[in-house]
């Protein structure tokens, strides 16, 4: 039987071999040893300054990358890109009043996009299209159409695209994945996920809507494909609790641990949907809602199972939580433990002539999973920024590849439409569309 050690190893060198220290040179086969990547922003965001950025740079020197432009379509968000980079990392960048602008000036060789939740899936395909490898945040896409807009841009361009689910990076899922896929956890029966805060500030952003005017940025290329609508400062800075700006939880957090589930099994969507939610305690306009619980059916000819997944941002008892279940035992990525907890005693299994099935006792890598705002001590979004970056060098496929996005929005997609319709919603192979009660699911 192969040992933990063993096991581990092995999970780990699967990661990419992020925590072994591999001599990062031979990832610069495609390119001259001394040829600069240059990467341009894509929207200056919380997320971008916070994370996004000190986890590129924690990499760049070593893999010989810089960030030369920004574009945002605010003045504001302009002034301190440039001020920030410059302060803090001494480096002097350009700024682009927009996409056009940026990817006009031919100063880009790749892009990390970190815009509103629904321009994702437009920018990572004006990205592509221009010749750029890109990092894009999830959720990949909010709408089907979108989504495979963006799909038929990446897969036609061959860029190198990672989605920013960034559990794909981490140790401790890739040593799940594995274990799952040996066959030793057996068929997965159940998997219940939690993400619960009690934030009321989460996703808003009351002094900075204050200072937000329509005449210093550009309003209507916000909107995009979005039905148009007259200036709202909220919906621009506060987008994640407005749809059909942002799906909010699902597209939010779902997003992240729905991912896992297709990455573990093999299986690409939900089979159906159904949910439940609202806006319980936080009234203060938002149009997303602040509880939210699914039931979601996967079938794939050798599987069949449930996955129970719930929120709330007004209690943070439970925290973050998934857990897959097997006959044998439970996955636990709190407590990154393997375990016969739950499994079939002897004297269960005496009563009807079986065996006891019981998993032996195994520990994961340790790696936190933030929940806070501020994410950026996430050490998952350091390696799969990493991994982003070494895969621009060698030309090879990303651990979050864009089948992983449009597969988590197909997910996150079914979820919002049934939360908002109240129905049944399933998902057409042939159209690629999502139905709810026998429609298609728009805005």
């Amino acid at each position: 039987m192969q040992s933990r050690r063993d096991f581990l190893k092995t999970s780990l060198l699967g990661a990419g071999g992020l925590m072994l220290g591999l001599d990062s040179s031979i990832y610069a086969r495609s390119r001259k040893a001394n040829d600069l990547i240059r990467v341009g922003i894509v929207g200056f965001s919380d997320r971008c300054r916070y994370s996004l950025v000190p986890a590129f740079m924690a990499h760049a020197k070593e893999l010989g990358f810089e960030i030369v432009a920004v574009s945002d379509i605010w003045s504001r968000r302009r002034k301190e890109a440039v001020e920030f980079f410059k302060k803090e990392y001494d480096l002097n960048v350009k700024a682009f009043r927009n996409n056009e602008e940026l990817y006009d000036s031919k100063m880009v060789d790749a892009v990390i996009i970190s815009t509103a939740d629904f321009q994702h899936a437009t920018h990572l395909a004006e990205a592509v299209k221009a010749g750029c490898d890109a990092y894009c945040e999830k959720p990949f896409s909010e709408t089907m159409a979108d989504g495979r807009m963006a799909l038929k841009a990446v897969k036609e361009s061959g860029k190198i695209v990672q989605i920013g689910s960034q559990r794909r990076s981490a140790p401790n899922y890739h040593a799940a994945h594995d274990y799952i896929k040996s066959g030793k956890f057996g068929p997965i029966t159940m998997v219940e996920m939690t993400w619960n805060v009690n934030q009321p500030g989460r996703w808003r952003r009351p002094e900075l809507v204050a200072q937000c005017f329509e005449k210093d940025l550009d309003w209507k290329r916000f909107l995009i494909n979005r039905p148009y609508e007259d200036f709202d400062p909220r919906k621009y800075l506060e987008y994640r609790l407005f749809w059909p700006y942002s799906s909010g939880i699902p597209g939010q957090w779902m997003s992240h641990q729905i991912d896992t589930v297709h990455w573990f099994t093999g299986i690409s969507h939900p089979k159906s949907v159904v949910a439940g939610g609202g806006v319980y305690c936080w009234k203060d306009g938002r149009t997303n809602y602040d509880t939210l619980t699914a039931v979601m059916e996967y079938e794939s000819a050798d599987q069949n199972f449930q996955v129970l997944y719930s929120s709330r941002f007004h209690n943070e008892a439970g925290g973050t939580k998934e857990l897959y279940f097997s006959n044998g035992g439970t996955l636990n990525l709190d407590t990154n433990e393997i375990s016969s907890d739950g499994g079939l005693q002897q004297w269960a299994a005496d009563e009807m002539g079986m065996k006891a099935n019981l998993l032996d006792n195994f520990k994961l890598p340790d790696i936190s999973v933030a929940t806070a705002a501020n994410m950026g001590g996430d050490p998952m979004t350091s390696l799969h920024m990493r991994n982003w970056m070494e895969c621009v060098r060698s030309r090879t496929e990303t651990n979050a590849p864009v089948e992983a996005g449009y597969n988590h929005s197909i997910a996150t997609i079914m979820c919002n439409a049934a939360v908002r319709t109240g129905e049944k919603v399933v998902f057409d192979e042939a159209t690629q569309e999502v139905l709810a009660g026998g429609k298609v699911f728009q805005y």
